[in-house]
C-alpha cells in the first residue's frame, strides 16, 4: 500500500464545515504524501490531491490559484526546525550543519522536496525562489555566520572567499545527492568532510624562529 493510501479521514462526512486549518493541514499533508509516492508535481492534479486529503476540489481552489502557490506552502510547511549549533567550536557547528542536511537528504518527505524543487528551476522560478529564500538562503547564511567567527577567533585564515568556502563543505553532500542513484551519505559523513577541508583552511603557524 501506497502512503497516499494511508491518508488522512475524511472531511466530507463530518457534519458541520471543518475548521479552515486543519483542512489546510490535510491538503498540505496530501501533496507531500504524493510526492513522497513519487509522483512529479506535473502530473499532481486537484483531483488526486481533493481525494488524498479527503477533501473537496473546492476547498483547494479556494486557499491556491495554481499548483505553483499550493507548491510554495509545502515547501514552508514541510521545512523542519533548524538544529542548535553547539557553539564550541566552528568545527563542531559546520559538523551540525552538515548533518542537517544529510538527514533532510536521506529523509524521504524533505528529499522529494528538494528534488521537486530542483526539478523546477527553469520551469516555474515562483517555486525555485520560495525554495531559496526559505530553505537554502537562510541555511548558508547561517554557514557563511560560522566561517566570519571561525576567522575572528583565529580558527580559519582569514583572506579567503567565504562564498567559495561553505561550497566547498556543502558541495559533496550535494554532488552525492543528485549526482547518485542510490545517495552514498553514511554517518560520519560529515566530520569526514569538515575536517578534510579544513585540514587546509586553518591558520599556517609561523616557522621556528
Amino acid at each position: 500500500m501506497s502512503r497516499a493510501e494511508n491518508r488522512p479521514p475524511s472531511y466530507g462526512s463530518t457534519r458541520g464545515r471543518p475548521r479552515s486549518k486543519a483542512v489546510e493541514q490535510a491538503i498540505l499533508e496530501a501533496v507531500l504524501m504524493l510526492l513522497e509516492d513519487g509522483v512529479p508535481l506535473a502530473d499532481l492534479s486537484v483531483e488526486s490531491i481533493a481525494r488524498t486529503a479527503g477533501v473537496g476540489k473546492a476547498a483547494i481552489y479556494r486557499r491556491w490559484s495554481d499548483k505553483e502557490d499550493l507548491f510554495v506552502d509545502v515547501i514552508r510547511a514541510a521545512e523542519p526546525a533548524e538544529r542548535e549549533l553547539p557553539g564550541t567550536s566552528m568545527r563542531d557547528d559546520l559538523v551540525v550543519l552538515l548533518e542537517s542536511l544529510r538527514q533532510r537528504s536521506l529523509a524521504g518527505r524533505s528529499s522529494a522536496v528538494l528534488h521537486t524543487a530542483h526539478a523546477q528551476m527553469r520551469s516555474s522560478p515562483k517555486i525555485w525562489a520560495a525554495y531559496h529564500s526559505g530553505v537554502i538562503a537562510p541555511r548558508r547564511d547561517l554557514g557563511l555566520e560560522i566561517l566570519r567567527r571561525g576567522q575572528r577567533n583565529g580558527e580559519l585564515r582569514t583572506g579567503i572567499d567565504l562564498e567559495l568556502t561553505i561550497d566547498m563543505f556543502v558541495g559533496p553532500l550535494l554532488i552525492r545527492t543528485f549526482v547518485r542513484h542510490d545517495p552514498d551519505l553514511p554517518e560520519g559523513l560529515p566530520e569526514q568532510i569538515v575536517d578534510t577541508v579544513l585540514s587546509g583552511l586553518r591558520p599556517v603557524s609561523s616557522p621556528p624562529g
